[in-house]
C-alpha cells in the first residue's frame, strides 16, 4: 500500500497572502514516522510532561494519547527539528491545473504564518487521524455554545428608597 498522499488549497475566506496556493503532502515512511513521534515524545517527556511506558510505545499514536498540549510543552531547540522535518512531508504545487508538478517548498512559498500553522496540523492529521486544527475549532465552538451563567449579581438591585449617599435625606 502507497503513502497517505493529501492535496491541500489554501482558501479565500479567511483573507490570506497564500489564498488559492495549492500544497501536496506525503505520508512519511513507517520508519520515520516512528523516529519522529519517538523523538517527539522524548522532547516532551523532557519538557516534565508525565507519559506512561505503554503509551510511549503507540509511536504517532502516542500523541494523540498525550495530547496536543504535550506537543506545546517542548524546549523549542528541540521542537525546531521537529517541526522542519514536518515541513519536508509538504511540497507546492505551483500550477493547480498541472498537479503533477511539484516542488520542495521554499521560504518564500508561504508567505501567511496561518498557512504554516494550518499545513503542519494537516501534517499531523495525515499521521495520526487526528486533528489539532479541528480540535481547537470544535473547542472554541463549544466555549462559543456554552451559556455563561452565575449565580452572582452583576450589580446591585436597585433599592426602592433612595439612600443618604444619594444626596437624599
Amino acid at each position: 500500500m502507497a503513502r497517505k498522499v493529501k492535496m491541500i488549497r489554501i482558501p479565500a475566506d479567511p483573507p490570506s497572502r497564500d489564498a488559492g496556493k495549492t500544497f501536496q503532502l506525503t505520508e512519511m515512511s513507517a520508519a520515520q514516522s516512528e523516529k519522529w513521534a519517538l523523538r517527539a515524545l522524548g522532547a516532551i517527556a523532557n519538557s516534565g510532561m508525565e507519559i506512561p511506558e505503554d503509551v510511549m510505545r503507540l509511536g504517532m499514536g502516542a500523541l494523540v494519547a498525550v495530547g496536543f498540549k504535550g506537543l506545546l510543552t517542548m524546549q523549542f531547540d528541540e521542537a525546531e527539528p521537529l517541526l522542519d522535518e514536518m515541513m519536508d512531508c509538504i511540497v507546492i504545487v505551483p500550477d493547480p491545473k498541472n498537479p503533477g508538478v511539484v516542488r520542495p517548498v521554499d521560504d518564500e512559498d508561504i508567505e501567511d504564518v496561518t498557512t504554516r500553522l494550518t499545513l503542519r496540523s494537516e501534517v499531523f492529521e495525515l499521521h495520526t487521524g487526528f486533528s489539532p486544527a479541528g480540535f481547537l475549532s470544535k473547542l472554541g465552538t463549544s466555549a462559543k455554545q456554552t451559556p455563561v451563567t452565575s449565580d452572582l449579581p452583576t450589580s446591585p438591585k436597585p433599592s426602592a428608597t433612595p439612600s443618604p449617599a444619594d444626596g437624599q435625606p
